[in-house]
């Protein structure tokens, strides 16, 4: 897991639990049931919604994507520049020899369509296509987290109804108003914890992660395309350094120096 997610975690789960020790104990704030209702309700709804294939595979993507940091896209600058130098000195045959030891499979696929001496237009077509099919299935995953971010809290607020209506049924014995209460309100406390420290969150670390990627796509996509039209080094560079902010941009030229 990344520094920035753990600290948060960590954050989050100490101040709650230091305000908690502070004005009484910690296990007044543990309930089962409460638990099996938010938690157990959440999860049906989302069942519901959702295909299980999808939620499986969000929570793959997830689980990889809390593990890794920012995406660095400045490696793929440089990659890009030393193949225009290779198809501006031996042509954008020789780059045919390159393919199989690029990772990415986007930029792998772009470079054999040049190879194969599709014309621009389709080129630009099929990866446009590619990057916007990306972003749908990355929506997909978003909405997940958010819907799972808006069940949460709405199935605290069904546990707290429970709570009442059991509590209201022992009316005839007042002393046991406050402790019913309090379990009452226990499910409202977990769902807003779960929403507000995990699912909201999470789903923004995820728009976060998708606005990376599509970035990093629309840099190679641009890279690929200058390339195809011959362009040299230099202005392949500066057509790419439109993609970096403008930090990454001083780093790029001090590793160059």
């Amino acid at each position: 897991m990344d520094l920035g997610t753990l600290t948060g975690l960590l954050l989050g789960f100490s101040f709650i639990v230091a305000s908690i020790l502070l004005g009484g104990s910690v296990f007044a704030f543990i309930d089962i049931p409460s638990v099996m209702i938010t938690i157990g309700g959440s999860t049906s709804a989302l069942l519901i919604t959702y295909p299980l294939p999808k939620i499986k595979s969000v929570f793959a993507v997830t689980k990889k994507t809390l593990n890794s940091g920012s995406l660095d896209i400045t490696p793929w600058y440089r990659t890009l520049i030393e193949l225009a130098t290779i198809a501006r000195r031996d042509g954008i045959l020789a780059l045919e020899d390159r393919l199989s030891g690029i990772q990415d499979d986007f930029l792998r696929r772009g470079l054999q369509m040049l190879v194969d001496g599709n014309p621009a237009d389709s080129v630009s077509s099929i990866l446009d296509m590619e990057i916007d099919n990306m972003e749908s299935r990355h929506i997909v995953g978003h909405s997940i987290w958010k819907s799972l971010g808006n069940y949460t809290p709405a199935w605290g607020m069904i546990g707290t109804l429970i709570g009442l209506i059991n509590m209201l049924q022992n009316l005839s014995d007042p002393s046991s108003l406050g402790a019913g209460m309090a379990v009452a309100l226990i499910t409202t406390f977990y769902g807003a914890f779960i929403s507000n420290l995990f699912c909201i969150p999470i789903t923004g670390k995820l728009e976060q992660r998708t606005a990376e990627e599509v970035q990093l796509k629309k840099m190679l996509l641009a890279g690929i395309l200058s390339i195809q039209s011959g362009d040299s080094p230099r202005v392949v560079g500066e057509k790419l350094e439109v993609y970096l902010s403008p930090g990454e941009r001083v780093a790029l030229r001090q590793n160059e120096k």
